[in-house]
């Protein structure tokens, strides 16, 4: 087999009877022709073609293969070919990161006229995008409270093309019936991307309940130590490759090949990760609402969650964010700067376990009414759970919370 044929993409059918944790170590694993075991990863910026016409070929796309780096990198192909096997879809499309996945998703489906309805509750860069950004070309956004399957349908224009939204939600763990959303745009010919962030494939599968497309910013628990940056776009092949590579080819907001490889050998401990950061978050949330400083724990693996039964149909475990709140946010601040093991950064998804305040970094650049449509009030704190020893976590938290009456 030579180099071209041996480094195209493998039919994601090939992958189908295998247990995810198999998929997580094996999925995508393109050999060249010296036969590496661990993936090559592949720093270049343009292929070398045998002749004009295969040139012209490639350029076409009548025949596969790689053509420029910016859209067609065999690196980024393995981490999309694992990707897409572990969401269960038929295809994934690599980004520069969450964000740009999103921008991708949205340019390549919307044009100017056209309507969105999304959840109120999500990240605060994505509001801004559509609020900011989308409006001033003439796509319009409509927010809705995401837990309520009727808000979605009362939204509902002509013009609609898109739902959009987060479950669960950053960061207050909101979580968005996904079998009546996605119900309610298949009947209307809606299209739906599911942020599926938080859990990852490892935890939740949102083409399960119907979602048409998933977005990853896979800088977050994908990579799962913090090291790069990256997004993705999961879902059908027609759609993906049809629709939304037109415009990432043209905007050039592509992964890197290192970035690529970095997500990919990030992948294979993926279920791993998740099953224990989740289990550290359940400890966690249990114990700050025992702390009479703790006005409320927002964590879906909680009873007291009110989406509590929901989540545990959507979702395998609760996850690994835990936010709650105190009563202002000089108290939340003082919490914050009293941790000592606890990293202080808007990044999530580590191994190391991080701690902000949303209404001043994630949710920042929003206004005052768009942070409280939002639920970010000022005693909010997200604390994105990682590997270290449970007992650590609670003496961390338990010296900022101390620290607030200092």
């Amino acid at each position: 087999m030579d180099r071209d044929d041996n480094m195209s993409k493998p039919n994601i059918e090939t992958w189908h009877d295998l247990h995810p944790d198999t998929l997580a170590v094996r999925a995508g694993t393109e050999r060249s022709q010296f036969g590496e075991h661990s993936e090559a990863m592949f720093l270049t910026s343009s292929f070398v073609f045998a002749s004009a016409k295969e040139a012209a070929d490639r350029f076409s796309g009548q025949t596969e293969g790689p053509v420029y780096a910016r859209f067609t990198n065999p690196s980024v192909a393995m981490f999309e070919t694992r990707l897409a096997a572990l969401e269960g879809t038929e295809d994934a499309m690599a980004t520069a990161t969450g964000m740009a996945a999103i921008a991708t998703a949205c340019l390549g489906l919307l044009s100017s006229g056209d309507h969105i309805v999304a959840s109120k509750s999500l990240f605060g860069a994505t509001i801004q995008l559509f609020t900011q950004v989308f409006a001033r070309f003439g796509i319009a956004t409509t927010f809705v409270d995401g837990h309520n399957p009727q808000a979605w349908h009362d939204a509902i224009q002509p013009n609609t093309r898109l739902f959009y939204l987060e479950t669960p939600s950053n960061p207050l763990t909101e979580i968005v019936d996904l079998n009546a959303v996605c119900g309610l745009a298949r009947n209307k010919g809606i299209i739906t991307l599911v942020d599926n962030c938080f859990c990852t494939p490892a935890l939740q599968k949102p083409v399960q309940f119907g979602a048409d497309l998933i977005i990853h910013s896979a800088t977050k628990y994908l990579d799962g130590q913090g090291r790069v940056l990256g997004g993705a776009i999961c879902g059908p092949k027609t759609i993906l490759r049809e629709k939304l590579l037109p415009v990432l080819r043209t905007v050039g907001a592509t992964l890197s090949a290192f970035n690529a490889w970095v997500l990919h050998k990030g992948l294979e401990t993926l279920s791993l990760r998740m099953q224990a950061q989740s289990a550290n978050a359940m400890a966690l949330a249990q114990w700050l609402e025992n702390q009479p400083e703790v006005q409320r724990v927002y964590y879906p693996g909680l009873v007291s969650h009110p989406q509590h039964h929901l989540a545990m149909q959507q979702q395998s475990t609760g996850g690994a964010i835990v936010s709650f709140e105190v009563a202002t946010q000089t108290k939340a601040w003082a919490i914050i700067d009293g941790c000592k093991v606890l990293s202080i950064t808007a990044n999530l998804g580590d191994t190391r376990s991080t701690i902000t305040h949303p209404a001043t970094t994630t949710h920042g650049r929003l206004n005052p009414e768009a942070r409280d449509a939002a639920g970010i009030k000022p005693g909010l704190i997200r604390i994105a759970v990682g590997l270290e020893h449970i007992s650590d976590l609670q003496r961390d938290l338990a010296r900022g919370l101390q620290q607030q009456f200092a």
